[in-house]
């Protein structure tokens, strides 16, 4: 059973009067376990595709079933549960609490789920910040860290909550390739232990090397779906 699906999924924009489409009849299983980038240009409909699997957005047509729900007819409420409990996001731009230190920006994730005691949310972020090697960030905040510590954190923030997809939007976009090879390798490591699917949106082509799965798009279609 795949963990995420697509089928026959159409998305189509407002501009003004004008219907623009964004994805035009798109099918994808996505196994659980996997670490797949779906790569294209600009304008592709590569993000388009994550924020249907990401519960950000809804389909025109077709259906996206994550872990086993049809997500596109759930109400809004249902919604922000299915992307509470089972999705984890990181995105180019890190995305943390400006004002949080880097342990409460992990911990964050922890309070909005009202997930144990205070003392056993403050383990579980420390933890995962052992786990990803940035305990010494844990008082920080992120005008204090580099583009590389603040993605880690942004990894630690997304994982703390043991989700079962890993939603990535152009990861590595805002760091420099040896930053970002040491973050996709992290990622990496942290897939192949935990089994945690891991789906990437991008066009750095070191992210598509890294990739076990290459979904191709163009102009809201599959041009390609490689295996290696």
């Amino acid at each position: 059973m795949p963990i995420a699906k697509m089928d026959n999924v159409i998305k189509n924009y407002k501009v003004g009067k004008v219907e623009v489409p964004a994805l035009r009849g798109i099918s994808l299983d996505i196994q659980e376990g996997e670490f797949t980038s779906i790569a294209g240009p600009s304008g592709s409909g590569k993000t388009t595709m994550l924020n249907l699997i990401g519960c950000l957005d809804k389909p025109t047509s077709g259906r996206v079933d994550v872990s086993n729900q049809d997500v596109s007819k759930l109400s809004s409420n249902r919604l922000a549960d299915v992307r509470n409990y089972n999705l984890g996001f990181i995105f180019q731009t890190f995305n943390l609490i400006p004002v949080l230190s880097a342990f409460e920006n992990v911990e964050f994730p922890l309070i909005l789920l009202k997930k144990g005691t205070p003392k056993e949310r403050k383990d579980m972020a420390m933890n995962m910040l052992n786990e990803l090697g940035i305990m010494e960030l844990a008082h920080r905040k992120p005008a204090e860290m580099s583009g590389g510590q603040q993605q880690r954190v942004a990894i630690a923030r997304a994982l703390v909550k043991g989700p079962k997809i890993v939603l990535a939007d152009e990861p590595t976009a805002n760091l420099d390739s040896v930053t970002g090879e040491g973050i996709l390798k992290l990622m990496q490591d942290i897939n192949q232990k935990t089994k945690t699917t891991f789906i990437f949106s991008t066009h750095d082509p070191m992210v598509m090397s890294y990739a076990r799965r290459l979904v191709k798009v163009h102009d809201g279609k599959i041009q390609a779906d490689e295996r290696k």
